[in-house]
């Protein structure tokens, strides 16, 4: 054997071994590793899950589902759900590019969820709070008379309560398979919410990446006080349809939360990290009843 056939066999058995011992698919890889919309940098998911989904390298936030929201938000073993058992029905028998029916399955397999909203009990830092936080994942957020109903109930629970009351907010908007029935609940919300104001319910939105549409245009943004987390995109319509409307050129930094708040329609741009001591401080200034939740009324049946 000469040395170049010993040198070429010993490169083919080191790459044979790898190959061996290195047995993760490209699925594996994606598990393990992301990579940021925003900057593209790549980091171990690891990281990123430490970093409340928040981009270690550009601070960029990822969008996250509702129980990762409750987990970082409220206070270990407070959450209380309530209605999770409602399910969207299809009175219209709608049929797109496929049937609401299948949608509806497939969102429920990929999230978990049974709808868009998961409503429910807990605390912040020891305060009884009624929070609606969505879903992007399911079916884009979006609002159909499932939603619609679980914020209303949470809103009346809320004031029969006299806690405050706290709607997270990720939607595309009003859900087009239920037609005029998902566009009624835009008014429906909007006047739980105007129940609670009568009460003197102090009522706090949290509007994140992305929340668009009917969601923005009803109980969305009515809050007492309106957070907008850091970098969300808020709107109505999206910004290819405004463009195309008035034909002129938009600001870069367009409909999101920092130009919303520089135009006076948010009152405060949060950081994911500093979310919760943001509401804790909130509710604290605004409540009336001074003392704390005990902690055996964290326990109580809300029905």
């Amino acid at each position: 054997m000469s040395l170049r056939d010993w040198f070429a066999n010993r490169k083919k058995k080191q790459f044979n071994t790898a190959l061996i011992e290195s047995k993760i698919s490209g699925d594996d890889l994606c598990k393990l590793w992301v990579k940021c919309f925003n900057c593209n940098a790549n980091f171990p998911r690891k990281d990123l899950e430490k970093n409340l989904a928040v981009c270690p390298k550009c601070d960029y936030h990822f969008r996250i589902g509702a129980y990762e929201r409750i987990e970082q938000l409220l206070d270990e073993g407070s959450f209380q759900e309530i209605n999770s058992g409602m399910f969207p029905s299809d009175p219209l028998d709608f049929v797109d590019t496929a049937p609401y029916k299948e949608r509806q399955k497939g969102a429920k397999e990929k999230t978990g969820l049974n709808e868009a909203v998961v409503t429910g009990i807990g605390s912040i830092d020891g305060w009884e709070v009624a929070v609606a936080i969505m879903d992007f994942a399911y079916m884009g957020g979006s609002m159909g008379s499932v939603v619609g109903e679980k914020v209303t109930r949470l809103i009346e629970l809320g004031i029969e309560r006299k806690v405050p009351i706290i709607a997270m907010t990720s939607s595309g908007g009003a859900r087009m398979q239920e037609s005029s029935l998902s566009l009624m609940q835009m008014a429906k919300t909007s006047c739980a919410v105007a129940r609670a104001n009568e009460e003197g319910i102090l009522y706090i939105t949290v509007l994140t990446e992305p929340t668009f549409g009917g969601v923005t245009a009803s109980f969305g943004t009515l809050g007492d006080i309106i957070i907008a987390e850091q970098g969300a995109r808020i709107g109505f319509a999206g910004r290819r349809v405004i463009e195309q409307t008035i034909r002129q050129k938009l600001p870069a930094d367009f409909q999101t939360a920092e130009y919303l708040l520089k135009y006076g329609q948010v009152d405060l741009v949060s950081h994911r990290k500093d979310l919760k001591d943001t509401l804790e401080k909130i509710i604290r200034v605004h409540t009336k009843n001074t003392s704390k939740m005990k902690q055996t009324k964290a326990k109580e049946s809300v029905g």
